[in-house]
Order: C-alpha cells, then structure tokens, then sequence
C-alpha cells in the first residue's frame, strides 16, 4: 500500500512538472511555476520520511506536512486553470482531479492515525 502511495505521489509530481513546462512565459507563469514545482514535489519526498516515521505523532505530523502542499499545490493549479496560463487544459485537469484525490487520500490517512493515537 505505501509503495503504491508513493508512486502514485511520484507521478502526482512529474503530472505537475508536465504543467510547469506548459505554461505560459509571464511574470504570473514564472511565479506559480515556481511555486507549484515547490510544493508538488515536496509531497513525495515528505512521504519517504513519513516512511520513516519514529512514532504515530511524527508520522501524524509528517502526513499533516504532505497534507498542506497538497493543498498548496491545488489552489496553484486552480490560480492557473482561472487564469488560462496553461497551454494543456486536459494535462492540467489531469492533474487537478489527482491532486484532489490525493487531498482525500491524506485527510483520511492523518484521522486514522489521530484515532490510533486515542
């Protein structure tokens, strides 16, 4: 299960680097592009440390940090879906409905792991 979680955030970041490479060349584009690679990104590589997690409190931690780029990372995509600075719509839905899976996914992950630590 956290293999597949993995890889499935691994291909979140790379869906998220293929809009990067989509968008359009303004100071707005640069800025999100910028900000989306950040955050998209990071949400793999905090899941290997969640991984690696030394008690249910770090790990709920840990999660609650994949959890809010994740959301960082959607409303980057919604700020550029609004604006029309991708050149891929399909890419960019694509992307966008992962990312809400994803959300889901986590927000159910850190209320078990709050339900286990009662």
């Amino acid at each position: 299960m956290a293999a597949n979680l993995e890889n499935r955030l691994i291909e979140f970041a790379s869906l998220a680097l293929t809009v990067c490479d989509c968008l359009k060349y303004t100071e707005i584009g640069k800025h999100l592009r910028s900000q989306l690679i950040r955050s998209a990104t990071s949400v793999a590589l905090n899941f290997g440390e969640a991984r690696s997690a030394e008690s249910p409190k770090d790990l709920h931690h840990k999660l609650s940090i994949i959890l809010k780029e994740l959301r960082e990372s959607f409303i980057n995509l919604k700020l550029i879906k609004m604006n029309g600075l991708c050149k891929n719509a399909s890419i960019l839905d694509k992307t966008l409905d992962e990312n809400n899976q994803l959300i889901a996914i986590f927000v159910k992950s850190i209320q078990t792991v709050r339900r286990k630590m009662k």
